[in-house]
């Protein structure tokens, strides 16, 4: 025992800082991969490889498990040639990212939720979006049926036409993706809350009362559109009261510590008139300070 512990050949901090990266390295590639017709020809080609070393290894193939070794030097210029599209993308996506790619990722998701939103209000399509934030909405995903996909708002504003398997529920978004739609939200059980709201508005309440989520309505009847937050409800909001309620809410500084005004709104967000009126006020000095 003692001298099969001896062989083993514990590797030093480099060794392992080597094993860590290489680990990395691979990961990454299998998870870009995943998914792409790229993905079956690079576990073909890996697999053929393999294959054909283990064979000629236990077969005594010396002569060609040798020349497999030394062309492997050109199976690197294959893979090149192969994978250009795939190289090429992943160079290019390499190129987008800047100190600033959080927030223009979170401003593009603003306009293309209000871009859906707009759309579906001036048709009175009913609608129910929440976006997840802080505290996760698993329980609710779950009674629904799972997307995971970018949100565009041609595709958001499809889910509600009615007809479609998933409009009649309730989207969540996390991120820029739509993690499921058709989803069963839990209604407010505040006796309070007026009888003139509907079952969308309750469950819009009754989201944002379990999390810290916040939750677009439109309304199927008038078209009008209100957003729910901290379990209150703003109604009647119009295009630019709306993108500046979720720009409160869902932007984030990337690079400074100090908070902007926008920001602390955000979080703070008062959903009564008094409170949009500072959200107002709070962009408006933002933008005066970017001077755009």
């Amino acid at each position: 025992m003692r001298a099969f512990l001896d062989r083993i050949h514990v590797p030093g901090p480099a060794g392992i800082l080597e094993i860590l990266f290489l680990a990395f390295v691979l990961y990454y590639i299998i998870a870009f991969f995943r998914g792409t017709r790229g993905a079956q020809v690079l576990a073909g080609l890996a697999v053929f490889f393999i294959g054909l070393l283990v064979v000629t290894h236990f077969l005594h193939l010396d002569a060609v498990n040798w020349l497999l070794k030394r062309f492997s030097v050109y199976f690197a210029i294959a893979f090149v040639v192969i994978f250009q599209p795939e190289i090429r993308r992943v160079l290019a996506e390499l190129g987008k990212q800047h100190v600033f790619h959080g927030t223009v990722r979170e401003r593009t998701l603003v306009d293309n939720i209000v871009q859906a939103v707009m759309l579906l209000a001036e048709r009175k399509i009913g609608a129910l979006v929440a976006v997840e934030r802080e505290i996760g909405t698993r329980t609710t995903q779950e009674t629904g049926t799972r997307i995971d996909s970018l949100v565009t708002p041609e595709l958001l504003a499809s889910i509600f036409f009615p007809h479609t398997p998933l409009h009649d529920g309730g989207v969540i978004i996390k991120g820029d993706r739509i993690l499921a739609a058709g989803c069963l939200f839990p209604l407010s059980p505040r006796e309070e809350l007026s009888r003139s709201l509907g079952t969308r508005h309750r469950a819009a309440i009754g989201l944002t009362e379990e999390t810290d989520a916040i939750v677009i309505v439109v309304s199927e009847e008038t078209g009008a559109i209100s957003v729910a937050y901290k379990g209150r409800l703003s109604r009647g909001l119009d295009e630019e009261r709306l993108k500046r309620v979720l720009a409160a809410v869902l932007l984030r500084s990337s690079s400074a510590r100090k908070k902007s005004r926008l920001t602390r709104a955000g979080e703070h967000l008062d959903l009564t008139p008094e409170g949009l009126a500072k959200i107002d006020e709070a962009v408006a000095r933002e933008l005066d300070e970017n001077g755009t």
